[in-house]
């Protein structure tokens, strides 16, 4: 238990806000949750939306979502469009591109047979993973 007494700490020191730790936990996770949203782009605006319209803590909400960021986004994208090829019975086939008459268009086109499995998997991936931040926060937040 001493590295997770020290985890403790760690996010008591980093994370400290005048908050319970069930909010605090509810805060992150739900910016976890929307880090893993389909709609790339949009992460932090969707978290500071989600933190007004539930009165969570912006600075928490917003650190959840980045736990997609840059460096973990096409790993984390392309775990969860296997679990969604996985839901839908389908297999994870990437069409050939043609780099050189590359177009949005054709891209579309190409990456067709991934859209449904990628919106069905990356949300149930955010859902996996804000629940499991939610228990790992909160107890990490508990004195």
């Amino acid at each position: 238990m001493a590295v997770f007494d020290r985890f403790r700490a760690i996010v008591g020191q980093v994370l400290r806000v005048d908050e319970t730790p069930h909010r605090l936990a509810l805060a992150f996770a739900v910016g976890v949750f929307v880090g893993f949203s389909p709609l790339i782009g949009f992460h932090t605006l969707l978290a500071l939306g989600a933190a007004w319209m539930f009165r969570l803590n912006r600075l928490v909400t917003i650190s959840g979502a980045f736990v997609n960021n840059p460096w973990s986004m096409i790993p984390l994208y392309t775990f969860s469009t296997w679990i969604g090829t996985i839901m839908f019975g389908t297999e994870l086939k990437v069409a050939d591109v043609d780099w050189h008459s590359l177009t949005l268009g054709t891209l579309v086109n190409d990456l067709e047979n991934l859209v449904m499995p990628f919106i069905v998997g990356s949300t149930a991936v955010g859902f996996l993973a804000a629940v499991l931040s939610y228990v790992i926060i909160k107890r990490a937040a508990e004195d």
